[in-house]
């Protein structure tokens, strides 16, 4: 049993996870995939480097810097977040437990660039498998992704729906579950209020009623939404303290919208860590 599980291993994360270590919090990080910050080839406004400095370097400079002080760090893909009495956070590979959660992935919405995804958003497109599962109930519905995420996804769905597909996009499967894939390259989606076929590039069509986006990996609306937190605009609503609307639940960095600066995801993971930490030891 955990204090705090971290998910994201970024400035925000990491951040998050110096200032509760200190505070004597028994801390874990979880992370999964390339952060925005490796992509970034030169950061030349974060205080105390004259020359700047590698976003990748940084990036792995905080990862060791958590390891130094005895935080646990596990690279695994995280899949969801549950709350009964504790948290239970759920990876590809494992399931934790803790007091209290911190989400500081970031926003990893991803949208695929296929005809008719932003004309049908809201209207059978839908980037929430909990959140709107129920109005598809006995509908026949597809996933559009290709890995743990989208199976996930599927997993969350089959229960409810009639029928569920995932669909790759044109990639190789990666899918290893019991669901239908089909990897046909994507033309468009089609509808006239609302979303009723899919059209692959080789001229077939599918009759749907409901599309679920699940690329990548989670990102922290995905699963915020998941257990309930309030979210607007795609970020993650959060107050001084970094407290959602869930107790024990926090987020901080770019999960929370603002100005999407390194120094602002360290102030807010400072603030997010020493809460979490003051929260966890009541």
């Amino acid at each position: 049993m955990y204090d705090i599980i971290i998910v994201g291993a970024g400035p925000a994360g990491i951040s998050a996870g110096l200032y509760a270590k200190r505070a004597g919090a028994k801390v874990l990080i979880l992370y999964y995939g390339e952060s925005n910050l490796n992509k970034a080839e030169k950061i030349d406004n974060y205080y105390g480097f004259v020359d700047g400095i590698d976003g990748d370097e940084l990036y792995n400079n905080g990862i060791e810097q958590a390891k130094r002080i005895g935080i646990d760090l596990k690279n695994e893909e995280v899949l969801n977040i549950e709350k009964d009495s504790i948290f239970t956070v759920k990876t590809t590979e494992n399931e934790y437990n803790s007091k209290s959660v911190i989400i500081s992935t970031g926003n990893k919405k991803l949208r695929p660039n296929i005809k008719g995804i932003i004309q049908f958003e809201g209207k059978g497109i839908s980037y929430c498998a909990i959140c709107d599962g129920f109005f598809y109930k006995g509908k026949k519905v597809v996933i559009i992704g290709n890995g743990k995420f989208a199976e996930s996804e599927a997993s969350d769905l089959k229960n409810l729906v009639e029928d569920v597909k995932i669909l790759t996009n044109g990639e190789d499967s990666n899918i290893s579950s019991e669901f239908e894939v089909n990897t046909t390259k994507i033309k468009q989606i089609l509808g006239d209020d609302r979303v009723n076929k899919i059209e692959f590039e080789d001229g077939t069509m599918i009759d749907v009623d409901g599309v679920f986006i699940a690329l990548g990996e989670a990102g922290g609306v995905d699963f915020a939404k998941k257990i309930g937190v309030i979210t607007e605009k795609d970020n993650i609503v959060v107050n001084e303290k970094m407290q959602t609307n869930v107790e024990g639940l926090y987020s901080c960095g770019n999960a929370t919208g603002g100005m999407l600066q390194i120094c602002k995801a360290v102030y807010e993971g400072a603030i997010a860590g020493l809460d979490a930490a003051r929260y966890s030891n009541k």
